[in-house]
This record gives structure tokens, C-alpha cells and sequence, in this order.
């Protein structure tokens, strides 16, 4: 069975050939030209896959809430205008008659790290994904869980600050305001007086204050974990994003989680994802093959 499977963000569209093995080959990326819209983005992908012969399955790993069932954008943020509502899955079909499986991103990341990465062999573990914002996926007897509306796992709006920041959900308080890598960025940016990325951050952890500040953030992440693990008690949580690729927050983050816990749920170990940027493509291949 050859696979084609796709990871649509609102600034690349990748994608690679998986084989019966979920060996991916022949990865690209183009860029997703966003602002053009979802309807664009769709048009791309369809061009892409016209451009392969002989493939069986379409995986597609996307950013926004999706309908897995039916393959549909529910809701998606300006980051990718006009999207909401978009079905995907009817209209890769129907222009390529080939089966298709869609899913949200850190949805098919999970997937990826359940069956080839950090989690395989555990049937329960939720997975966080910090970057702009915090994306969130909830693995339970061996498959997703989505919730009531196919939306579960939107950890980064959880209230953990109430009254606090503002929040690009409408509301204020929220997880990611707090947690998320860019917020880190931010707090590094105001402090040195000028514009970092996630690498630049480390490479300033030798200065005093932006060490305070990477430990005070670690705190914020932290504080979302506990609750996470009081709510599900999981034995494993997966945490993925650049920022997480650095040893020593993982370490931090489980050390300073173990000492906020009671006893009794300090069985749970955090681990930084394995599957890499490869991760949500392979869940989406996964789910395609299947169908």
C-alpha cells in the first residue's frame, strides 16, 4: 500500500510517501500560502497528490478542530481564513477517488507517537504540543478520545491564571498565554529589548535573568500539568515542540511535577516526543491505512 500523507500549519504544507512499513520517503514542503485561504490550501494539496502515481491512501494531519469521521474543518482560526466549515475529506475524494483520512494535527501526532514514537506499548498517555500556542490530544484504550464535538484536548485554553492575560480564543487566563513556547519568546523578547526565536532563547540561558525566566515558564507548564494529571491520572504524558528538545526541560518539568503531586499520582513520567517532525504525518498514514 503506498500512502501519501500530508501535515497542513499555516505556513507549510509537508508531505511524504509512506510505505507498508510507514517508511516515509520523498518528503517536501511547500509553503501554505494561508492567507489565501482554506479552500486555496485544499486546491494544493489536490494539485500535489495529482502529481503521484499509484497511491491507495490519503492521510492528511491538519491544523484546526476536525470531524474525523467526516473529514471536516469544525472550527479554525484566522491563522487559515475561511477554512472552518471546509470538508475536506468529501472533496479529496471526490476530485481523486482515492480514500482519504483526516484528522487534526496533534491528533495524528499522538497517533504517531502511540503506534512508532515516545508512547508505544501504553494504551493511555495524553500528548501536549508547545509552540505558538499548546495543542493537546487524549489517548485512551488504545485510540483518540475527541469528545462530545470532536474538539477534546483543547488544553491550552484551560484557565490557569483567571483574570490574566488575554488570550487569542476571546478569553483571558489561558494555559498557552502562560505556557506556551511563545510565550517563553515573548518574555525573553521584552527583556532583551529585541526580537529572539526558541534557539536564541537557549543560547542566552548562560545570562542570570533569562535563566529566571525559562525556569519561571517551566513553573507555568508545570501548573498545567498538575491539573492534567489530576484529572486523568495517565502513566505517561507526551510532550512535543522545539522547546521541549532540550534535555534539560523535560528534566525540569518532570522533577518539579513530581514534587507538586501527592504521592499517589507520582507513578505518571513525562518524556519528550520521539516521532519528531515526523510524528503527525505518521499518525496520518496510520488512520489512512486504516480506514
Amino acid at each position: 500500500m503506498r500512502i501519501l500523507a500530508f501535515d497542513i500549519g499555516g505556513t507549510e504544507i509537508k508531505y511524504a510517501l509512506c510505505d507498508e512499513s510507514f517508511n516515509l520517503s520523498d518528503k517536501k514542503s511547500v509553503p501554505s500560502n494561508a492567507e489565501e485561504g482554506g479552500k486555496k490550501i485544499i486546491e494544493r494539496v489536490i494539485e500535489i497528490i495529482n502529481g503521484f502515481e499509484g497511491i491507495d491512501r490519503i492521510g492528511i494531519s491538519t491544523a484546526g478542530q476536525v470531524n474525523g469521521e467526516s473529514g471536516t474543518i469544525i472550527y479554525a482560526t484566522d491563522s487559515i481564513p475561511d477554512y472552518t466549515g471546509t470538508r475536506v475529506k468529501e472533496i479529496i475524494e471526490q476530485k481523486t477517488g482515492i480514500a482519504t483520512a483526516v484528522e487534526n494535527d496533534v491528533n495524528c501526532a499522538a497517533v504517531g507517537e502511540a503506534v512508532f514514537g515516545a508512547a508505544k506499548g501504553y494504551s493511555d498517555f495524553i500528548c501536549l504540543t508547545y509552540g505558538t500556542g499548546i495543542g493537546g490530544a487524549i489517548y485512551i484504550g488504545n485510540k483518540l478520545f475527541t469528545g462530545s464535538s470532536c474538539s477534546a484536548g483543547e488544553f491550552g485554553h484551560m484557565i490557569t491564571h483567571a483574570g490574566g492575560r488575554d488570550c487569542t480564543c476571546g478569553g483571558n487566563g489561558c494555559y498557552e498565554a502562560y505556557a506556551s513556547a511563545g510565550a517563553l519568546v515573548k518574555a525573553v523578547s521584552d527583556y532583551l529589548g529585541k526580537p529572539v526565536n526558541g534557539k536564541e532563547v537557549f543560547e542566552n540561558s548562560d545570562n542570570p535573568a533569562v535563566k529566571k525566566l525559562i525556569d519561571e515558564w517551566i513553573d507555568e507548564v508545570v501548573i498545567g500539568l498538575k491539573g492534567l494529571v489530576y484529572v486523568f491520572n495517565p502513566p505517561l504524558i507526551v510532550l512535543g515542540g522545539g522547546v521541549m528538545n532540550e534535555r534539560y526541560i523535560i528534566y525540569e518539568i518532570n522533577k518539579k511535577l513530581q514534587n507538586a503531586l501527592m504521592k499517589s499520582f507520582r507513578s505518571v513520567r513525562v518524556v519528550g516526543a520521539k516521532a519528531g517532525n515526523d510524528a503527525a504525518k505518521l499518525g496520518a498514514a496510520y488512520l489512512a491505512a486504516n480506514i
